[in-house]
């Protein structure tokens, strides 16, 4: 069972936790010929691929180096940069290494802030009277799951990021919902609504994610 990641979103929609507990290193590395076949523009710091889609390299992938020298925003570790390199032609072949980049905080904090809406979305659409929202949510590579606790509690949600193949989701995040009532909420320093910083959960949670990892949900 891999579990990649905890996140924990208020009432509100913001983000009060995260873990990124087992996600995967996405690197791709291949040499190119010219002109390039691929567009990458400048976007957030990061020089991004654009346009154009091969051999495991996708749109969205960040360039991470050139013929092995790491690059650092647009340029290279000596200095270069990286769109003078890709444009003259008696730089080819280029070695280039592209990879899916982890989520900044920040992008965090905006992602949980949209599934605040789609969650509610998702209870409006739904045929069925008084429905709870997105419980789980599958694609080709990851499973998203969430619980939602009762009124009384602000309803927080707490969000579990998997394998496609991971079984007993909700028995992990009941339990993860135990560790935030007996850790953060019982904790007299804590206000709701505020991110959680709290040794004692973070250890829990840990120590919880790696016996699921071990010995599955059967034990819970």
């Amino acid at each position: 069972m891999v579990i990649y990641g905890i996140y924990i979103v208020s009432k509100s929609g913001g983000l009060i936790y995260n873990y990124d507990h087992n996600i995967p290193r996405v690197e791709t590395e291949k040499t190119f010929g010219f002109p390039l076949d691929i567009k990458l523009e400048y976007e957030n710091k990061k020089v991004v691929v654009v346009f154009g889609q091969r051999d495991g390299i996708n749109v969205g992938h960040v360039l991470l180096s050139v013929n092995g020298s790491p690059v650092s925003g647009r340029t290279t570790e000596d200095g270069r940069d990286v769109f003078d390199i890709i444009g003259v032609k008696d730089s080819y072949p280029l070695s280039l290494k592209f990879g899916r980049q982890r989520a900044t905080t920040n992008e965090k904090i905006v992602l949980a802030s949209m599934f605040y809406p789609l969650f509610a979305l998702a209870s409006q659409l739904s045929p069925v009277p008084k429905c709870s929202g997105i419980d789980t949510l599958t694609a080709d590579s990851f499973k998203l799951s969430c619980f939602q606790t009762l009124t009384g509690l602000s309803c927080v949600k707490f969000i579990l990021v998997t394998d496609p193949n991971m079984q007993g989701s909700d028995v992990v995040l009941r339990r993860i919902y135990e560790l935030y009532s007996d850790y953060a909420l019982k904790n007299p320093f804590y206000s709701l609504e505020m991110p959680i910083r709290c040794e004692l959960f973070d250890t829990s949670l840990h120590t919880l994610l790696e016996l699921v990892e071990k010995s599955g949900t059967s034990n819970l």
